[in-house]
């Protein structure tokens, strides 16, 4: 039951995040990237695999952007934020 509520509380801030204005949703999405893949290994221990594994696949789906900007850092690479979150 808790990972229920858990998943269900991750769910609704991440469409709470979702609708703020984008220069917003740094600091809160950066928060639920962080909890994401602790969720994900929690589904696996609980549930199984292949419901880890479909967690796997919406998480990589919704963060699509900010995962290719931190593995183009991790890779040495200089890439630009968008305009609306320069300061």
């Amino acid at each position: 039951m808790t990972l229920a509520l858990a998943g269900i509380a991750w769910v609704f801030a991440a469409t709470g995040v979702a609708m703020l204005p984008m220069r917003l949703q740094y600091v809160p999405g950066v928060a639920l990237l962080v909890i994401a893949p602790l969720l994900i290994i929690w589904i696996g221990v609980a549930v199984s695999w292949w419901a880890a594994a479909l967690a796997v696949a919406a998480f990589v789906s919704m963060f699509r952007n900010p995962l290719r900007f931190f593995w183009a850092k991790l890779r040495g690479q200089n890439p630009q934020l968008p305009p609306e979150l320069r300061s």
